[in-house]
């Protein structure tokens, strides 16, 4: 049963400043008191913890009374424009200050606390919650929202000198103190303390009326923790899961090396295995550690959270220097399914660099979380690193792209540059000085929009034809084995250029995994480098394709199944029946490219990284190879099979041949439309307002003016006023932004 927490906040006569609308289970308030030891479990199996009395199952691993939302999102009453704020690192008390700074820049949230338990327990059982206190009072009285995160993602150092156990062991040995993130989240000894924190924190702040949401730890991850305690519960897992040594020495093959394990108690620890298949099974139990390890956090927080607070996590991307591609060391979909809504940092290039695709990427898939529902941009850049100080307009720029993608709230790392440590040079809304700056000035004239038309922005609903198919299986399994001897690139070096080229080509984007439903609500799927899949999710792709739908699939799809083992049936396996194509050998190209018909410019048809030589079936050719012995080979094949359509790409190719190929796809998908007409630098976006009318967003990424012929029903832009004509001319400066609210 679900309830409206805006009808429940009605019927308590509290509804006024928080107004937030949410649904959440009725059984996820709190239950019975018990005391904070009996509180405090070990349930077996994985070694998850749990809350004990109500709200254990005492399952394997498993959590009870953790609402598994099927909700698609969480409703919001307004944008949230917010920062993260740490009292605790001040050179000197500057808090009102601030806080007067803060509503000049319309600033109306704040994160505090995710990363102060030394401050906050300075000692072991002594707790101090003087900065808590004063920020909270201080942004109530401002009217400013706040975000409280749970301080477990630092470790203090007396918890590693009396426990030095909480301390990760990885495949390169035991962790030291020091930095950030480098516990073993599964430890007793951890989780013991941690929850007494979480606890302590929670009833000090759970009845302050600035209190609007909860994080839960920060930027989580299994942090590779692999020491004996963590191979101990492994092996618990996969005596779960397996039920007998035959099943798993069969699944993994085993026998290779004399690796097969005759008994239990000889299951060796898979730091030193060179079985990609062991080691593959060995992430996933990882990432679900980080799955169970959230959802306990979860759990914790509703015991206190009032009606009308939200719980989250600020989920990070892959990272190149910045937020790239999927996490190879969470499992998303999964993990995001305790929290009421997404949560999400963004990092990216800008100045030169800036072209928001790192923003669209990582909106689309925090969006794609929930299924479709509206999420926070927890972390996003001011300043930032010192090579990615905004160009004037560009801080306006991505703050508008972030709620082009569906963002209800955009949150800087962080208020006031950090004076010492490790993240000095991450430079935040203020530099060191405190003093207003450009950056400063131009995220006021920002808060100063998001009050003024945010009415009309606020929980945006896209609705997109095409997908892109991700699996954390696959990328494990890909990235096991790579490309060849010296290549970098990995998965997500496949992913990113498909998801690139439609960006560039205007086409709005869903992400899916394998345990997504309702693969019939798209027109155009792709499926980059599927190299680890069961028969199960082949099979629905081939239905899918039966059925109408049309799939792009890149090379080393369909390659072997769920635990890594190579089919042993001609390639690419099940899906080679919609692709029409099979192929048994494959090699690194050198000196290769393709013919086709795509127009290309010089060098864009060079095959990279890896070729499969395919041989047609009954798939029509798109490309061959372009060399002396590979020529016979077809290089891109489709194939019409069923109602559908299968695309199946055999190499590595070109970001230019990669954009014509997915171009292709689109306009055969029924897909190309005046969006695709105006392409990038300009970019666009739309989607439905609460009030049920069509939003459009858009967004010059480029250093000069830009003009364009507007598609749409005749509208107003929202941030001038002017009324914008069906058809008529319009010019974006560099760096601008327009959003037309259709009549």
């Amino acid at each position: 049963m679900f309830v409206s927490r805006t009808t429940l906040l009605s019927s308590l006569g509290i509804v006024g400043t928080l107004a937030l609308v949410v649904l959440t289970p009725v059984a996820a308030r709190r239950g019975p008191e018990t005391t904070l030891d009996e509180k405090i479990a070990l349930v077996r199996g994985t070694g998850g913890f749990a809350a004990s009395g109500p709200m254990s199952n005492g399952g394997a691993g498993m959590i009870a009374g953790i609402p598994r939302l099927g909700i698609p999102d969480l409703q919001l009453d307004r944008l949230l424009y917010g920062v993260a704020y740490y009292d605790e690192y001040m050179p000197y008390d500057r808090l009102e200050q601030d806080v007067r700074m803060m509503k000049e820049a319309g600033i109306n949230v704040v994160r505090i606390a995710e990363s102060t338990w030394s401050t906050l327990e300075p000692q072991d059982g002594t707790f101090d919650f003087t900065h808590i206190d004063r920020v909270l009072d201080a942004m109530h009285r401002a009217s400013i929202r706040v975000i409280v995160g749970t301080p477990t993602y630092a470790v203090p150092t007396w918890l590693v000198r009396k426990y030095p156990d909480v301390l990760a062991v990885t495949a390169r040995g035991p962790n030291q103190y020091g930095p950030r993130q480098n516990m073993d989240i599964t430890n007793p000894n951890f989780r013991r303390h941690a929850e007494r924190v979480i606890r302590r924190l929670l009833e000090h702040v759970k009845d302050h009326p600035s209190v609007i949401g909860y994080q839960v730890d920060n930027e989580t991850k299994h942090y590779q923790t692999a020491g004996p305690a963590v191979q101990a519960l492994f092996v618990g897992y996969m005596k779960d899961t397996f039920k007998t040594l035959d099943a798993v020495n069969r699944a993994f093959g085993l026998d290779y090396w004399s690796n097969r394990i005759n008994s239990w108690e000889d299951f060796p620890s898979t730091v030193g295995s060179i079985n990609a298949s062991l080691n593959a099974e060995f992430a996933k139990f990882q990432r679900q550690q980080v799955t169970d390890y959230l959802a306990w956090q979860a759990s914790l927080v509703r015991e206190y959270a009032r009606p009308g607070q939200f719980v989250t996590q600020n989920f990070d991307l892959e990272w190149r220097g910045y937020s790239f591609g999927i996490q190879p060391d969470v499992d998303h979909f999964a993990a995001v399914r305790a929290m009421d809504i997404a949560g999400v940092d963004i990092y990216h290039p800008t100045q030169d660099s800036l072209t928001g695709t790192e923003i669209s990427f990582g909106g689309d898939l925090a969006r794609s979380m929930k299924a479709g529902g509206n999420y926070l941009v927890i972390e996003t850049q001011a300043q930032g690193f010192p090579q990615w100080v905004p160009y004037p307009g560009q801080l306006r720029l991505q703050a508008f792209s972030h709620l082009a993608s569906g963002a209800n709230m955009l949150a800087y790392w962080h208020w006031h540059s950090i004076h010492n440590s490790a993240e000095t040079y991450w430079k935040g809304l203020l530099s060191h000085d405190f003093r207003p700056n450009p950056t400063y000035e131009e995220a006021k004239t920002i808060g100063r929009d998001f009050a003024a038309i945010g009415s009309h922005l606020v929980n945006l609903r896209r609705t997109n034809q095409v997908a892109i198919l991700f699996s954390n299986e696959a990328l494990t399994a890909f990235n096991a084995f790579g490309l060849g001897t010296g290549a970098r690139e990995n998965y997500n070096d496949v992913l990113r250029p498909a998801y690139d080229a439609l960006y560039r080509l205007n086409v709005g984007v869903d992400f899916i995994d394998p345990s997504s439903q309702n693969l019939e609500k798209y027109r155009l799927i792709v499926v980059p480098a599927l190299y680890a899949a069961p028969d199960a999710l082949l099979e629905r792709l081939n239905r899918f394709v039966r059925g109408g739908g049309h799939v792009v699939y890149t090379f080393k799809s369909g390659f072997s199944d769920e635990h890594v083992k190579v089919r042993s049936t001609p390639q690419p396996g099940i899906i080679g029946e919609a692709c029409g194509v099979s192929y048994t050998q494959f090699t690194i190209p050198r000196g290769v490219s393709v013919t086709s018909d795509f127009p290309l410019p010089k060098g864009a048809d060079t095959v990279r990284l890896w070729m499969e030589l395919l041989t047609p079936t009954t798939a029509r050719v798109i490309a061959r190879y372009r060399h002396p012995v590979w020529g016979e080979y077809a290089a891109i094949t489709e194939n019409s099979y069923g109602k559908g359509l299968a695309t199946y790409v055999g190499f590595m190719p070109t970001d230019e041949l990669m954009a014509k190929i997915l171009e292709d796809a689109v306009r055969k998908a029924g897909l190309w439309g005046a969006d695709q007409q105006i392409g990038f630098p300009l970019v666009t976006k739309s989607g439905t307002n609460q009030q049920g009318k069509t939003v459009s967003y858009y967004l010059n990424y480029s250093a000069s003016s830009r003009t364009f012929r507007y598609p749409r029903e005749a509208g107003k832009d929202l941030l001038s006023g002017r009324l914008v004509a069906k058809g008529s001319e319009q010019q974006l400066p560099a760096w601008g932004v327009m959003i037309v609210l259709e009549n």
